[in-house]
């Protein structure tokens, strides 16, 4: 599971949807989501979570997406399975983890060191826990 630190800056709401956003090391986030967590509020601290395999990973990247979240970051390390990669991301001072295929990975010529892009839907992200509470 990936976790980031970051702050509730916003949140937005008609009947039971909501869209929050927040800053991560000077990025903005944004979630949807149906239920907000209990005590989140402007300004809580939060953890994130992102499952490993909802991380999308992108290189040499251009034109607009709809994708809500786009963090840059660098390849640490690669692990090739059979049919998935595990690759681990830096991104700011947070290591992330995306799970994508193995011919994706080979097609994309991924390497340690490259700087890529994490794209993660807004629909994926959601609320670990309230720090402020």
């Amino acid at each position: 599971m990936n976790r980031l630190p970051a702050v509730v800056t916003d949140i937005e709401g008609e009947q039971n949807l909501h869209i929050i956003t927040f800053d991560y090391a000077g990025n903005r986030l944004k979630m949807m989501g149906l239920d907000l967590p209990k005590g989140l509020h402007v300004n809580a601290h939060v953890t994130l979570g992102i499952k490993p395999s909802h991380v999308a990973i992108a290189k040499n990247l251009s034109g607009e997406l709809s994708y809500s979240n786009q963090l840059f970051a660098t390849i640490v390390s690669i692990e090739n399975g059979k049919l998935l990669s595990s690759i681990v991301l830096r991104s700011h001072e947070n290591e992330m983890q995306s799970f994508i295929t193995l011919s994706s990975s080979l097609r994309m010529n991924l390497h340690v060191g490259d700087h890529v892009v994490l794209l993660i839907k807004a629909s994926e992200l959601f609320v670990l826990e309230v720090l402020d509470v």
